[in-house]
């Protein structure tokens, strides 16, 4: 796999029992740039979190770390960005939002990040 995919961590967390800290984590020491945005700005693995919508350039993917409900307010801002796909980890599950990527030519991923970079997949 090519490295270095830059990531857009949505819905990410500075709290360690979070599945947000551990992917920072994992994709960083996988050596992918990593931008993220949460609801607290904090840094994890030399990663600052912001809490805007940054106006991120170059970004493969974007994982998301938000339920459905709270995805809403993404919805545009992450078609914006043109990623090539959207990794929906559990619990994150919007087939109303698969479509609306789909229809922009974005690649929906229903997985888990984490185990998509420790299988190789990523």
């Amino acid at each position: 796999m090519a490295k270095n995919k830059k990531t857009l961590v949505l819905g990410a967390s500075a709290n360690p029992a979070r599945y947000s800290y551990m992917a920072i984590n994992a994709l960083t020491r996988r050596e992918h740039s990593v931008v993220a945005v949460g609801l607290k700005e904090a840094e994890v693995a030399g990663v600052k979190i912001q809490t805007k919508q940054g106006p991120f350039t170059n970004i493969d993917t974007v994982t998301l770390y938000l339920n459905p409900q709270r995805q809403k307010e993404y919805y545009n801002y992450i078609i914006g960005l043109e990623p090539k796909r959207v990794v929906f980890n559990p619990g994150t599950e919007n087939p109303e939002f698969y479509q609306l990527l789909r229809a922009n030519g974005i690649e929906v991923d229903v997985a888990c990040t984490l185990i998509l970079l420790s299988s190789g997949q990523y």
